[in-house]
């Protein structure tokens, strides 16, 4: 099963087929249009399903599905906007999916309280087996504020007590706020690297990690200022 998250920054109608090219089962994807202005060509591989949320129908949060994974969205507590908590599934395979585009609070800079108060209130299902966190969550271990009760780091110890890890960290050793690879180039600039796309999994999901890769400055600034997070997990659910 290859889980990718993707920041398109924008117009995915005419960077889909680039993305898809690397045949995801799941793909999420901020800042992207309505679906409804997406056409995919005949030779792309096109979405089973799709699921967007926004106010804005050029810029919203969406998850699309291939193969016979269908998506069911479970109650959403808006107050937690682009934290969509969903049921991926088929015959053979259940997955409670968040899928993440963190927003800047009203009254303050912190990215990460948009997802700490979700992880809080959808806190008794984060046990279980095969849950999925991830998507941009515009923050990292460096920006913390340790004051802030929901600073990056606090965050990332409260999924650890669910038994949910980051599989980037997890796969390539790395530790946060020291990462190797940076999935942000602000303003699309080399020097201004940042790692702030994740895909947290449950810890019987970590244990079937295949590969986790982000994608190259080289490869992708032309299209976005973010990389791809693509996540492969040897998962049969077919």
């Amino acid at each position: 099963m290859k889980i990718i998250t993707w920041n398109c920054n924008m117009a995915f109608r005419k960077k889909a087929e680039i993305i898809l090219a690397y045949l995801p089962d799941i793909l999420i994807v901020p800042e992207c249009e309505h679906p409804d202005k997406i056409i995919f060509k005949g030779d792309t591989k096109t979405p089973t399903d799709k699921l967007w949320f926004g106010n804005n129908r050029n810029k919203g949060l969406a998850v699309f599905t291939f193969g016979e994974l269908k998506i069911k969205q479970f109650n959403h507590n808006e107050l937690f906007k682009f934290v969509l908590p969903l049921n991926i599934y088929n015959d053979k395979i259940s997955i409670t999916l968040f899928a993440v585009w963190a927003q800047k609070p009203e009254y303050h800079d912190c990215y990460t309280e948009q997802i700490w108060s979700a992880v809080h209130f959808y806190s008794d299902i984060l046990g279980e087996d095969n849950v999925i966190i991830a998507g941009d969550f515009n923050s990292n271990s460096i920006w913390d504020k340790p004051k802030r009760v929901y600073n990056h780091t606090n965050l990332v110890k409260f999924l650890m007590t669910k038994n949910i890890l980051s599989t980037y960290h997890n796969f390539h050793n790395q530790v946060q706020g020291e990462e190797r690879d940076s999935t942000l180039f602000m303003h699309r600039k080399i020097d201004r690297p940042y790692h702030i796309d994740y895909c947290f999994a449950s810890e019987n999901l970590i244990r079937k990690l295949k590969n986790v890769e982000v994608g190259t400055y080289e490869a992708w600034t032309k299209y976005s200022d973010h990389k791809p997070l693509i996540v492969d997990f040897e998962l049969d659910f077919f």
